[in-house]
């Protein structure tokens, strides 16, 4: 299929890390299988776990638990899909014919908030981090809990750390006070992984008007997020569309992604079973006037283009 896709978030390391799943093929969201149907295909695989998801592990062993699942996943398909942690990285690997796995952290207390974990992290290839997932940690409140609560001082040298290690800041699941820390501290880009439009739909996991055009403004991207009960609406790929067409109506043409949320919600969009159908949404944007050139950077450009620039080494 002529369609270039890079999806900016999906869980699918943390199922299979419970159930035994593997990469190649498996039952839920994302497989190597019926990703392969695309032209070129890059994926940020998060890193996510809470203790009650573990029972009597630590925060440190269940980042090593996934981390582990995602090597052994990794060398499993190796004739398929390669770790990349640059963009050069990845485009040696569409050469090679193979797709390209990027790494990232959802809750940063999975690195016990600290800089030398972040370190560590950064070296064992992981290229994203979310300071927080839905609970309030060390670092920020988020938009579930501790909602009026910003970057703590912790919380701000740990964002200005990814930063210098070229990993991007990602600001989906953070507080509004947290985002706009973020905002005011980091001088590059950064992303909303999988966020959509608080206009479009009135859920705090939204990004409001201001915020997306913060992240035009530091050359960022905010990835289009499938979970129906973010999209509001018919919940279906039409209000999926129409989230889009918001921000491209803020000037937001190279500043959006995708970012499904893959593995990590239910329901999906209505109609949208996995990775194999984000074809649908592109057949919708088609029909609704929008150029192709448009729509492979909403797949594929906008947030290759971030990754190239955060993401150096």
């Amino acid at each position: 299929m002529d369609i270039d896709l890079f999806d900016g978030h999906c869980d699918t390391v943390c199922l299979c890390c419970q159930s035994g799943g593997g990469f190649g093929r498996n039952t839920y969201h994302v497989d190597l299988e019926r990703a392969g149907k695309y032209r070129r295909y890059a994926q940020f695989f998060a890193l996510f776990g809470q203790p009650e998801d573990f029972p009597g592990k630590s925060f440190r062993e269940i980042f090593d638990a996934e981390y582990g699942l995602f090597r052994r996943e990794m060398e499993a398909n190796a004739g398929q899909i390669v770790h990349c942690r640059t963009a050069g990285e990845a485009e040696t690997a569409f050469a090679a014919g193979k797709m390209a796995a990027f790494l990232s952290v959802e809750g940063a207390e999975l690195l016990d908030c600290s800089l030398e974990r972040l370190e560590e992290a950064r070296r064992l290839g992981v290229r994203a981090v979310n300071p927080t997932w839905n609970r309030a940690n060390a670092l920020s409140g988020t938009n579930a809990e501790e909602s009026d609560k910003g970057l703590t001082l912790q919380g701000k040298a740990f964002v200005r750390k990814a930063e210098a290690l070229g990993m991007l800041v990602d600001v989906s699941h953070l507080s509004d006070p947290g985002f706009w820390d973020v905002a005011d501290t980091l001088s590059g880009p950064f992303f909303a992984s999988h966020s959509n439009s608080r206009s479009m739909f009135s859920h705090a996991r939204n990004l409001t008007d201001g915020q997306f055009t913060a992240i035009i403004e530091h050359d960022g991207v905010a990835g289009l997020n499938l979970f129906s009960l973010f999209l509001g609406g018919g919940g279906d790929l039409e209000t999926a569309a129409a989230h889009l067409e918001h921000w491209l109506e803020l000037g937001g043409a190279k500043h959006i992604s995708l970012g499904g949320d893959l593995d990590g919600c239910s329901p999906l969009a209505a109609g949208v079973e996995g990775v194999q159908d984000y074809d649908k949404l592109y057949e919708i944007l088609l029909r609704r006037n929008h150029s192709e050139d448009l729509i492979r950077d909403l797949f594929f450009n906008n947030l290759m283009r971030v990754v190239s620039k955060v993401c150096t080494m």
